[in-house]
């Protein structure tokens, strides 16, 4: 069990978040160590695209602002429950 580096929870599973994506050139780049919800809630709010031009640190992320209400949210939440994260509407008519 590691720390979250978005949300700071610690004693979380962590998965591996490239800050550019993959696809935009970000295999090799920079990464960052983010719980399940964190990592899934970026992904359910941005597309790849929209990550790749402004959401590339942790920073960034952070100061994101429909981010920064979740990750007040998700920091009060206990590290073993995992919930179910959504694609948001605006997300969902952008495509992928």
């Amino acid at each position: 069990m590691e720390v979250c580096e978005l949300c700071g929870r610690d004693e979380v599973e962590t998965t591996i978040h490239h800050l550019l994506p993959k696809e935009m050139g970000g295999t090799f780049g920079a990464t960052a160590n983010l719980c399940i919800p964190c990592h899934k809630q970026i992904h359910a709010l941005y597309t790849n695209g929209e990550i790749a031009a402004r959401l590339t640190t942790i920073r960034e992320l952070r100061e994101d602002e429909q981010l920064a209400s979740f990750i007040k949210w998700i920091r009060k939440q206990p590290a073993s429950k995992l919930m179910k994260i959504r694609k948001s509407n605006e997300r969902k008519r952008k495509g992928r």
